[in-house]
């Protein structure tokens, strides 16, 4: 079954070409196209609304209503529905903004289309869909947060066992869940409910910010 998606983008050209990128795949089917966030939000803030797509692909630059807003508002009504932010900012702040907000991937515009198709594979497979060079940033910007006067902030472990903390260090690397029950010699089903035990601890919702929650508490 083809994964239906949804395209939030005002650039008229990048929009058209990312769309015909993505339909020319046969794993995926291009739903629905919009120049800005507010009407693909207000559609899903309707009485019983239920989203016809499954994954969204949101850039945070957006005219009106922000990428990042548009995704926490979505996120408070559709909390399953995957949204993937992919945009040209690389700064810090911007990602654990729309991490935090909710998103369930954060990919670079200029990340090549056949690791663009395979990034966004592996988001909707269930993995981790933070790139490298996203994840690497992120540690970048916790390390320099943690440190002070004085010195690093002592490790918590929050309840995390050392199984789950394995898990937790395959998904930062991108792994989807049948790669990590392979790579440990598990099952799926006990990788899924190691995941949501993950979820609890830590209090996240979303693979993305489950590793970023890990990197600030020091936990991978």
């Amino acid at each position: 079954m083809k994964t239906r998606i949804a395209i939030v983008e005002d650039d008229p050209n990048y929009r058209m070409g990312l769309a015909e990128l993505l339909g020319a795949d046969p794993s995926f089917v291009v739903e629905d196209t919009f120049p800005a966030a507010t009407p693909l939000v207000e559609r899903l803030e309707q009485p019983d609304s239920t989203p016809p797509w499954d994954l969204v692909i949101m850039d945070l630059g957006l005219p009106g209503l922000s990428g990042i807003d548009a995704i926490r508002r979505l996120k408070q009504r559709h909390a399953t529905l995957p949204i993937v932010a992919f945009t040209v900012f690389e700064e810090p702040a911007t990602i654990l903004d729309a991490i935090c907000a909710g998103a369930d991937g954060y990919l670079l515009k200029r990340t090549p289309a056949d690791e663009l198709l395979t990034q966004l594979q592996a988001v909707v497979a269930g993995g981790s869909p933070l790139t490298p060079g996203v994840a690497r940033i992120v540690l970048e910007v916790v390390r320099r947060h943690e440190t002070g006067p004085g010195g690093r902030k002592p490790e918590r472990q929050l309840g995390i066992s050392g199984r789950e903390r394995e898990v937790l260090l395959l998904l930062a690397e991108g792994m989807i869940h049948k790669q990590v029950a392979d790579q440990l010699g598990i099952s799926l089903e006990t990788v899924r409910t190691y995941v949501r035990r993950i979820y609890e601890k830590l209090q996240v919702r979303t693979v993305a910010q489950a590793v970023s929650r890990a990197i600030r508490e020091r936990l991978i």
